[in-house]
């Protein structure tokens, strides 16, 4: 079959377009589903907290995952700055996962226990009265803002109906623990938490 004769043909075009697309995600996506390193939480990893985990969707409601990536690529400048390079284990249990594509701001992968508590509301009150050069903006409402939780426990059903080993006890504690809580509490224990399963940062 000659080459114009393909290019002439929009039909077959498309069809032999479709069929080198599918061949090239079966050889390439499929075999990741068999593989336990892509599957498997890495080691010491625990699921999120109730109050991390409304800490995760306050942290996608504000758009944070706009201009923050979740993803250090295996790269010496990357390494160098932000830790060891992200690992498919450490993101088996997010759904969505937070990867993203684009960085205004800096890496948030290897964030938790790097800085303190009070630094991180400080920073989200306003970040320039700890950055003063950030572009970052001003979430003052989280610290007035009481955490909703007439989801939380569907929420939990939810993660455990996707492979999320929340137990029953985890479920029914989890409106009780976010009594008193503050939506900033929960952005904060999530932000403290990320990065923290794989113990070498370098």
């Amino acid at each position: 079959m000659k080459h114009e004769t393909i290019e002439k043909n929009v039909g077959l075009l498309m069809l032999l377009m479709v069929l080198a697309v599918s061949i090239g995600g079966l050889t390439q996506i499929v075999p990741l589903f068999f593989q336990d390193v892509t599957n498997k939480p890495v080691d010491g990893m625990k699921p999120y907290t109730a109050l991390q985990l409304e800490g995760r969707d306050i942290y996608i409601r504000e758009g944070c995952v706009g201009c923050h990536s979740q993803m250090i690529r295996p790269f010496r400048a990357e390494t160098e700055r932000y830790g060891h390079y992200s690992v498919a284990g450490e993101s088996v249990w997010d759904h969505p996962f937070l990867w993203g594509s684009k960085r205004t701001g800096p890496d948030l992968a290897r964030v938790g226990a790097r800085y303190s508590d009070d630094w991180h509301r400080a920073h989200l009150y306003n970040p320039r009265n700890v950055v003063p050069e950030s572009k970052m903006p001003a979430y003052p409402w989280l610290v007035t803002q009481a955490v909703d939780s007439s989801h939380t426990e569907t929420k939990l059903r939810t993660m455990r109906t996707l492979g999320v080993p929340y137990t029953d006890d985890d479920i029914s504690a989890s409106v009780a623990s976010l009594n008193g809580k503050t939506e900033m509490d929960a952005l904060v224990a999530y932000l403290q938490v990320l990065g923290t399963a794989i113990k070498s940062k370098r």
